[in-house]
């Protein structure tokens, strides 16, 4: 039998793509609020016996851990099968370390709470630094799915002469398998610090690039400032105006008025957002179907 689909308010447009692409059927659920403010929560669909995948999408996770929670005992007490999570964004793995004494390195208790709900996860380029695997800190069946070819393809189709661009040495790993896979050069940025507050930054061989489009991408845009600072760096070079791509367009205080101010803002369908033009439907949906045909 197909999957049982349910939407936890997040993006019906990847829900309703992700439903056809997994054949799933759509699950109905009832959600409000008491008076007090505790959720109530009733699933509608019968489940029992059947494979139930939830689309929540976590960014901004603590409005919507709860009822994720909630929802995930409530489709297992009533009988489901196997229960699977997609969600494009998966919060608190940049918490992987305690930086300073009793913090709670929270990328951990989040994944205990999330592997003991779940049976199987699918996510978008994780932030994995400290951590080589989803598989060091979560207990349940997981698959990532990469952006960087749909964003390779999005390259392609619609940047004629792109020159990508990393800026720094940190992002040349990212940065030239998306140019391999888009057929493009790629370069990255070279920074000498003066002082505190003197930086110089230059592009190698920047009069060889000069009619090429620079394009930047980055897993995630969440300040803005590396970002800010490049841009400026290479309107200074004598560069067209750049493009400027990312997995997790998170965008925090003025960081999209800023940067759509300079450049062209393009981000995956991985947070809702107006600059979304790259899809990840499709290859998350085959992630989960993967793992569903896997498993008994």
């Amino acid at each position: 039998m197909p999957p049982i689909l349910f939407n936890l308010d997040s993006d019906p447009d990847l829900s309703s793509r992700l439903r056809s692409a997994l054949e799933a059927e759509a699950g109905e659920l009832e959600q409000r609020h008491f008076p007090d403010g505790e959720s109530y929560l009733r699933v509608h669909s019968d489940v029992a016996s059947r494979d139930c995948v939830v689309l929540c999408n976590l960014y901004q996770p603590d409005t919507k851990l709860v009822r994720l929670l909630f929802l995930a005992d409530t489709l297992r007490d009533l009988g489901a099968r196997r229960i699977g999570l997609i969600t494009p964004y998966l919060p608190y793995m940049r918490q992987d370390k305690r930086f300073q004494p009793g913090e709670c390195i929270s990328s951990r208790p989040f994944a205990k709470l999330i592997s003991g709900a779940f049976d199987l996860l699918v996510t978008t380029d994780p932030h994995l630094h400290r951590y080589t695997s989803l598989d060091e800190i979560y207990t349940l069946r997981s698959r990532v799915v990469h952006a960087a070819p749909m964003i390779a393809q999005w390259i392609k189709q619609h940047i004629e002469q792109p020159l990508l661009i990393g800026p720094d040495s940190e992002s040349e790993q990212w940065v030239s398998e998306v140019a391999a896979l888009a057929g493009a050069p790629f370069q990255v940025l070279s920074k000498e610090r003066h002082g505190d507050y003197d930086v110089s930054v230059s592009l190698p061989e920047v009069e060889r690039w000069q009619q090429h489009t620079p394009v930047l991408v980055d897993d995630i845009i969440s300040s803005g400032r590396t970002m800010l600072e490049t841009l400026e760096h290479l309107a200074e070079l004598g560069m067209p105006r750049a493009t400027v791509i990312a997995v997790h367009g998170l965008f925090a205080g003025d960081a999209w008025q800023r940067l759509q101010a300079t450049a062209d803002v393009v981000t995956c369908e991985a947070v809702r957002h107006s600059s979304n033009a790259i899809s990840l439907s499709s290859a998350l949906a085959g992630a989960m179907s993967a793992l569903l045909d896997s498993e008994p």
